[in-house]
């Protein structure tokens, strides 16, 4: 194996060393239910928490463990989510749509944090803030333009770090400043996940992994819907779709909406104390300006970096993306060129064609997805929100839900177009673009 991989390299996530799969026994497959759910992730999850404390029979099926997909995988970093501004969502949906959506993400921030502390659940949650790096100074410049418009909606506490005083923020002369969003947070995505599966369970509802769901049928005169799994057929009054991106012909209608995308994550051995405090100081998770945009932190313990991106331009596997992954990261932090790969991984997020998540109710099915590489918060928000809506217990508007959920011609879930998409935007990431 390459000499960057550690001895005891794992090729699974990091998170799974501290919160394994729940692999318990299947309970039995009822035959009726008032709501099933397909997808145990994070989405799921909060709607079965919804619909299991409004006193509706809930069941979660799931084609692997629970959590198997990204809300396991994932580099815990919790934002609003929302990745246009306020002044570019007004001039694509009008002031009130777009102030809506914006507090939606907002929403959907505080919700996350308000989640953890009120369920007591342990997650490593940590509200220090994100550092977004400007990988150039045409980025850098972008950024001052940025935080000139106040955000009307709620006060971001947003501030312009210079490049002269990068290092304040992390130990790199590679970007040219950046700017910091204090109230962004971060937990341990499989930590969050167990606390999240749990509390399902407590509250009734019946969650049945490694069972595939084949077919969703509507029955001719009635309410409900026939769904086919590999363990037998439940008929079941409302279907929520919780897939994202493993969404797939199981739902074609969705399918045509969400681009799925692999992102690759390494983790190191442990580090130097005095190193990790050195390229650390502030332990506030960190992005960057570029298309093709590197995520990455110290561990919870703050003893290993875990640095993630998209590393190739079609799909590969953790021992091919781990040395390159390596080796972007070394190019920021020379410090790390001989500190080895403990554990290398992927996760398939779901892109949308307008770069926004999406919620609502198509042919009877409801669903929420495509939370384009940031889903911790808005998934689990969206979750609630779906799941309060089929129990018919929330009272407020889903803004996410009354826009379009654009698709593309000759688009039928395979992203061909996948490729030289991401060749442009590495071409575009190494210019001053």
């Amino acid at each position: 194996m390459n000499n960057l991989f550690a001895e005891n390299y794992k090729p699974t996530p990091y998170w799974w060393d501290q919160a394994a799969l729940d692999q318990s026994p299947n309970p039995a497959l009822p035959e009726s239910v008032d709501v099933l759910i397909v997808g145990a992730g994070y989405t799921g999850l909060h709607a079965a928490l919804q619909t299991a404390r409004a006193g509706l029979s809930t069941l979660v099926v799931d084609a692997e463990a629970a959590g198997y997909g990204c809300s396991s995988r994932n580099g815990g970093q919790i934002s609003t989510s929302i990745k246009y501004s306020y002044r570019a969502l007004c001039d694509r949906y009008g002031d009130d749509l777009a102030w809506n959506i914006v507090a939606m993400g907002k929403a959907s921030l505080d919700y996350i944090g308000d989640f953890v502390r009120a369920e007591n659940i342990e997650c490593n949650y940590e509200a220090a803030g994100r550092f977004l790096g400007a990988h150039n100074e045409r980025a850098y410049q972008r950024l001052t333009e940025e935080i000139k418009e106040p955000n009307p909606v709620y006060e971001s506490g947003a501030f312009l770090v210079t490049p002269e005083n990068t290092r304040t923020e992390l130990g790199t002369e590679r970007y040219h400043g950046g700017l910091v969003q204090p109230q962004f947070a971060s937990l341990h995505p499989a930590l969050y996940h167990a606390g999240c599966l749990q509390k399902v369970k407590e509250a009734g509802a019946t969650v049945i992994s490694h069972n595939r769901v084949n077919a969703i049928d509507k029955v001719p005169s009635t309410d409900r819907f026939n769904v086919q799994t590999n363990a037998g057929t439940v008929s079941a009054r409302k279907v929520i779709v919780a897939t994202n991106g493993y969404t797939g012909p199981l739902t074609p209608w969705q399918r045509r909406r969400v681009i799925p995308i692999g992102s690759y994550i390494i983790a190191t051995e442990e580090v130097d104390e005095a190193l990790m405090h050195k390229l650390f100081p502030t332990r506030r998770m960190i992005v960057d300006s570029r298309k093709l945009v590197y995520y990455y932190r110290a561990s919870p313990d703050h003893r290993r970096v875990l640095f993630g991106g998209r590393v190739s331009l079609s799909e590969t596997n953790p021992s091919k993306s781990g040395p390159k992954l390596h080796a972007d990261m070394v190019e920021l932090f020379p410090e790390l060129a001989k500190t080895r790969i403990s554990h290398s991984w992927a996760g398939t997020v779901a892109y949308t064609f307008d770069t926004l998540m999406h919620c609502g109710e198509q042919d009877g099915l409801h669903y929420a997805m495509g939370y384009c590489g940031s889903g911790v918060g808005m998934a689990s928000y969206l979750g609630k929100c779906i799941g309060q809506q089929v129990a018919e217990t929330g009272s407020e508007d889903i803004p996410l839900a009354k826009i379009p959920f654009p698709t593309r011609p000759f688009y039928n879930g395979t992203p061909w177009f996948l490729a030289p998409t991401v060749w442009l935007y590495r071409m575009r990431d190494r210019t001053r673009w």
